[in-house]
């Protein structure tokens, strides 16, 4: 999401003016769920969010959409919250939701303590790519609040209500989003 571009279009991210990319992390290859963004939520860089102790990422809340269909860049895709993590990259915040497509054959029966039994392995692998992936561009290895664990449907809520409180106040210019447009 360009957000210092008017209407915050969906582009490739570039970074020191080359295009980005993210590193295969052994044994995965790329992204290993549909990855997005909630609307309408801002993860303030001037605010220190005292869960994590760090200030915000300047972006959107993350999504990360583990149903069993994958998704085309730009799709927008109602989902079922499950929970979130609270990453800790390069000294930033960087709230990951953890969702289910709400179409998805296991998103009624599905919830963050279940995702161990419908998915073994796979909350394990977010952290552990979460973690490791800028590690091949040099960075050192992402933290956690929480050490890692997942926080359940509820504390996700409350940080997507935050987020979007933060997004409002963006939005009516009380808040300073430097280059955000």
């Amino acid at each position: 999401i360009a957000t210092e571009e008017p209407l915050n279009p969906i582009k490739q991210d570039i970074k020191k003016g080359k295009l980005r990319y993210v590193a295969n992390i052994f044994p995965h290859k790329g992204y290993i769920w549909n990855y997005g963004a909630l609307p309408q939520t801002w993860e303030d860089p001037n605010h220190t969010d005292k869960v994590t102790g760090c200030c915000g990422d300047n972006d959107p809340i993350d999504v990360c959409e583990i149903g069993s269909k994958v998704r085309s860049s730009g799709e927008i895709v109602q989902v079922k919250v499950l929970g979130v993590l609270a990453l800790v990259d390069e000294g930033e915040t960087d709230w990951k939701i953890i969702a289910i497509s709400v179409d998805d054959p296991e998103a009624q029966k599905i919830h963050i303590d279940d995702v161990k039994k419908h998915k073994p392995g796979y909350l394990e692998a977010t952290v552990d790519w979460f973690q490791l992936y800028k590690v091949p561009d040099g960075k050192p290895e992402n933290q956690f609040a929480f050490n890692g664990e997942f926080k359940d449907k509820e504390f996700a809520v409350e940080i997507i209500k935050s987020t979007h409180e933060y997004w409002k106040a963006l939005l009516h210019n009380k808040a300073d989003g430097g280059t955000i447009k």
